[in-house]
C-alpha cells in the first residue's frame, strides 16, 4: 500500500480485510508480523497493532503470543445456517434428496427487485425457479433471481441436474448476506409445487447476498407445510 497521505490504522484494516475477501489470506492462513505489515504500509507499528486488534475483537482474525495471527475459521454450523445447501438439510434428515428443475430464463430485472438491490432498469438477471424434494414430497420451493453483472458465468449455467444455491456457493464469493424470514399464504403457485391447500400458511426465507456492495442473488424459498427451522450455536 503505498500512498502520498499518513496511513490510518483504517487504511490498515480496509486492507487486511480486502485481502481476506479476496482470498489471498484465506481461513486459517498466517498474516504477517506487525513489523513486516508497518513496514509494507509505511506506518508505525503502533498503528497495525491498533488495526489488527480491533480485527480481532470483530472476530475476524486471532491473535496469540508467539504463534501470530491468522483468518478466523468461520465455524461450520454458522455456515450451514446463514446459507445452508438444502440437499444437505434433507439428507441430515436421512430422506432421499431429489432436484426438478422447473424454469430458467434471462431477464431484465423486475423493477421491484432492481429497486431493491439498487440496480438499473433493464440490468439482465437469470431467474431460476425450481423443487426440492425429500423421499419424493415436496420440501421447498425456490426463486431465485441471479445478478449477471457480479456473476457473468452464470449465462452458461443450466442448472437441470443441481440447484443454483450449490452453484453460486462453489463460484462466487460473497462478503454479506440478509436474511429475512416471515410467513406467507399459499398462493395459486405455492398451491401447486407444495401440495398444500390455498392460503394455507407456509414459511418462507428470503436471502440476499453481495460482493463487496455489488448483489449477487435474491432468492425466495418457501417450505412445505409444517416446516420446522432449528439451529444449534
Amino acid at each position: 500500500m503505498t500512498t502520498s497521505r499518513k496511513t490510518s490504522f483504517q487504511d490498515v484494516q480496509d486492507e487486511v480485510i480486502r485481502r481476506i475477501q479476496d482470498r489471498i489470506w484465506p481461513q486459517g492462513s498466517l498474516l504477517p508480523t506487525e513489523f513486516e505489515l508497518a513496514e509494507e504500509f509505511g506506518c508505525a507499528r503502533a498503528t497495525v497493532n491498533r488495526a489488527l486488534r480491533e480485527l480481532a475483537e470483530k472476530g475476524i482474525i486471532d491473535r496469540k503470543r508467539k504463534s501470530g495471527t491468522r483468518v478466523v475459521t468461520a465455524p461450520v454450523k454458522q455456515a450451514v445456517f446463514e446459507i445452508a445447501v438444502v440437499r444437505h438439510t434433507i439428507e441430515e434428515r436421512n430422506a432421499d434428496y431429489r432436484y426438478a428443475l422447473v424454469h430458467r430464463s434471462v431477464d431484465p430485472i423486475p423493477a421491484w427487485l432492481g429497486a431493491r438491490l439498487d440496480l438499473p432498469q433493464g440490468a439482465q438477471v437469470v431467474r431460476v425457479k425450481c423443487m426440492h424434494y425429500a423421499d419424493n414430497r415436496p420440501f421447498q420451493f425456490e426463486d431465485r433471481w441471479i445478478n449477471i453483472a457480479t456473476v457473468p458465468d452464470v449465462v452458461g449455467a443450466d442448472f437441470s441436474d443441481r440447484g443454483p444455491n450449490e452453484w453460486l456457493l462453489e463460484q462466487v464469493p460473497f462478503t454479506d448476506a440478509e436474511i429475512a424470514m416471515t410467513a406467507v399464504p399459499a398462493d395459486a403457485q405455492l398451491s401447486e409445487f407444495l401440495a398444500a391447500p390455498e392460503n394455507t400458511p407456509l414459511l418462507q426465507m428470503e436471502r440476499t447476498t453481495w460482493l463487496k456492495g455489488a448483489p449477487v442473488t435474491f432468492v425466495r424459498m418457501t417450505y412445505h407445510p409444517g416446516y420446522r427451522m432449528q439451529t444449534r450455536y
